[in-house]
């Protein structure tokens, strides 16, 4: 079920990103998981897309950004644990690194002059079934697991349902927010305060209203109908959720669809 903007919570995407654009609290957040200093971050991008061939597979990245010395890619996963998604983050992981290397090693330069990188999930369901607050993953040698190969990835996937007792508090902290909004600490209260600011930001309202005009979401519906009118009936259902007007909607859903007057006047009857 599509959340309307005002519903959004930190663990959904596209308030994670509005609110890690703010390149201080996107550190400090990125400190919090590492449990390490990061230093000064140079940009922060959202909803950051790649594609390298017209047939390749695009990808979005959620928040993607760097210091001096590493890049990184923190993502939201909100989603069922037994989904087909969410059983595809290890393989999605490393094609998140993969895209993150090509992105930054330019013809002619050293593979030395690659910068190290973190590929974090903070997921709101345990992805590996285990318990553990955190399952961190390096590439070690087989054969003597003391060795390792010291490529400079490293991926975490995060466990925010996790009940170990080892979870440093102010991770904990961030746990506990992102699965009830409860803010107990002085980096919590800041992303909720963000949170906040974000939901008043009526251009962001507008963006997360055409991002989900144009979701799979509705597509989803139409398919799981069997027919085109689903599409048509998802998007009218996003734009009253919304608060256009009937006749604000009547221009979009002819505009999306090309469909003639009496088609649309049809369908409006029908689902408004």
């Amino acid at each position: 079920m599509t959340k309307r903007y005002e519903e959004l919570t930190i663990s959904d995407d596209f308030m994670f990103g509005k609110v890690m654009e703010d390149k201080e609290l996107c550190r400090e957040v990125l400190e919090c998981l590492l449990e390490k200093p990061v230093g000064r971050l140079e940009d922060v991008q959202t909803q950051r897309e790649f594609r390298y061939t017209s047939e390749g597979k695009p990808i979005r990245l959620d928040v993607y950004t760097r210091d001096r010395k590493r890049i990184y890619d923190a993502e939201m996963q909100n989603l069922n644990h037994q989904s087909p998604e969410s059983l595809e983050l290890p393989r999605r992981s490393r094609f998140y690194q993969s895209s993150m290397d090509m992105d930054h090693l330019n013809k002619g330069n050293s593979y030395r002059e690659l910068p190290e990188g973190r590929v974090l999930f903070i997921c709101t369901f345990d992805p590996f079934g285990l318990g553990y607050a955190k399952y961190s993953f390096q590439n070690l040698c087989t054969e003597d697991k003391k060795l390792y190969l010291e490529d400079g990835t490293e991926k975490i996937f995060y466990n925010c349902v996790s009940d170990a007792e080892d979870i440093p508090e102010n991770l904990r902290e961030l746990y506990e927010y992102i699965k009830t909004g409860k803010a107990g600490g002085n980096l919590t209260r800041m992303i909720a305060q963000a949170v906040e600011r974000a939901r008043r930001n009526e251009v962001w309202r507008s963006e997360y209203m055409k991002e989900l005009l144009h979701d799979e979401d509705v597509r989803e519906e139409g398919r799981a109908e069997g027919r085109a009118e689903g599409e048509v009936k998802g998007t009218i259902r996003i734009c009253k959720d919304f608060g256009l007007s009937f006749e604000e909607t009547v221009t979009r859903v002819r505009e999306m669809f090309q469909l003639p007057d009496n088609e649309v006047q049809r369908d409006m009857k029908l689902y408004w």
